[in-house]
């Protein structure tokens, strides 16, 4: 026992052979499973009667209302729905539209072509600048080298996050691609990385830790270029579609509370949140908030202190990226490719600097959590990916502190003002 608990802590048993092992064979068992999930369609619904892309659906719907000029038709449950059966037929479920105003001029460009045609493109775009992202921040000196820079491909492209929102359609590819982007720039490209942290504000919910680590980051002007691209879409979104628009919105937001959050309409078993697994065992709505309002505050408050300590940089990103989902009482499984830039910041760190004791297993767990997090939790109520984030953010936290804590004592860094 003693020894497989060091196989574990060391990661000895993370091997180059294993990892490319089980990343083609979830490669081939996807590639297999989507030509199966195309040929069995007629072009439109899958055999099951599901729109191809499920969730696409919802943006394509919205689209077309825009180009019919009713951008407030979204932002009515009944009426977005019947937009959907329209399309996809009476059987389709409901799929919602709950993004802010200004993500409906994309969702319009989208709806000007032949539904799949906007799927395939949507996905393979943002998909690209997913990759490129990824790319992006592995190349950041010193880069990988030997065989890790040859594979770093297969394991981006394997994540299984990346079948996920390949299935739902979804947005993960842009999310992850934006944030991960915006972290590479932020020293050296301020006002882009600004842009592009602006840009995020389509997920409203992933915001929220953003501004504080910028301020304890002392990155004033990426702050105020992400304040001004937000300042500006909305004002586009107004003189666009008029200010009617906003009341469309906000009204839309107590369904997406009541329904969908707190009703668990979705499933707990899909969001990854500490609320939902409060929901998910049982409990209330009261101790639900609670207990997603403490982690949420121990989050921002670790995360403030990290911002503002001398830990190596990608500590401190890939604390951010796994502390914006544990914030949130709203993040879903396709959500979890925000895991990949931070496992990619991880690993590139751990291959100059060394691994942490646990760390790699950790990483090979949150690589892994994606496809398995939501059957065992709609098949056991055993909620995965957030105990595993929780650890891998505490673990995270504490080698920083370590390594800041023992500079310090070695008279290589002061503590910070």
């Amino acid at each position: 026992m003693a020894g497989f608990i060091d196989i574990l802590r060391t990661g000895a048993w993370l091997t180059a052979a294993r990892l490319r092992m089980v990343a083609l064979a979830l490669l081939a068992a996807s590639a297999i499973g989507a030509g199966f999930l195309v040929a069995t369609s007629d072009g439109l619904n899958d055999r099951l009667g599901r729109p191809l892309g499920t969730d696409f659906s919802n943006v394509y719907a919205a689209g077309t209302y825009v180009l019919d000029g009713e951008a407030t038709a979204p932002f009515d449950p009944a009426r977005q729905y019947a937009r959907e059966q329209a399309i996809f037929g009476k059987a389709t479920p409901f799929y919602g539209w709950h993004y802010p105003p200004f993500f409906l001029a994309g969702a319009a460009l989208l709806a000007l072509m032949p539904y799949a045609l906007a799927l395939a493109l949507w996905q393979g775009t943002t998909l690209v600048l997913y990759v490129l992202s990824i790319r992006a921040i592995l190349l950041i000196p010193p880069p990988l080298a030997g065989k890790a820079k040859r594979e770093w491909l297969l394991v981006a492209l394997a994540f299984p996050a990346v079948f996920v929102n390949l299935g739902h359609g979804h947005n993960g590819f842009l999310t992850a691609a934006l944030m991960g982007a915006a972290l590479v720039m932020l020293v050296e490209r301020p006002i882009l990385a600004g842009v592009l942290i602006g840009c995020l504000a389509y997920k409203p919910q992933f915001g929220l830790l953003i501004p504080l680590v910028l301020g304890a980051g002392g990155h004033w002007r990426v702050f105020a270029a992400a304040a001004a691209l937000v300042v500006f879409v909305v004002l586009a979104a107004t003189l666009a579609f008029g200010p009617d628009v906003w009341s469309a919105f906000l009204a839309s937001t107590k369904f997406t509370r009541d329904v969908v959050l707190e009703q668990g309409d979705t499933g707990w078993h899909k969001i990854q949140s500490v609320f939902a697994w409060v929901r998910l065992w049982g409990g209330g709505i009261t101790l639900a908030y609670a207990a997603q309002a403490a982690v949420t505050i121990a989050v921002a408050a670790a995360l403030g202190w990290l911002w503002r300590s001398r830990a190596e940089f990608p500590l401190k990103a890939a604390a951010l990226l796994i502390g914006t989902l544990l914030a949130t009482p709203y993040s879903l499984d396709y959500d979890l490719m925000l895991l990949a830039p931070a496992i990619a910041y991880l690993a590139a760190d751990g291959a100059q600097r060394g691994f942490a004791p646990w760390e790699k297993t950790i990483l090979a767990g949150l690589w892994l959590v994606p496809l398995i997090a939501r059957p065992v939790a709609e098949a056991t109520l055993i909620p995965l990916a957030v105990p595993l984030m929780l650890l891998a953010f505490g673990l995270l936290l504490r080698r920083a502190m370590n390594e800041t804590s023992a500079a310090q004592a070695s008279g290589v860094l002061r503590p910070s003002a």
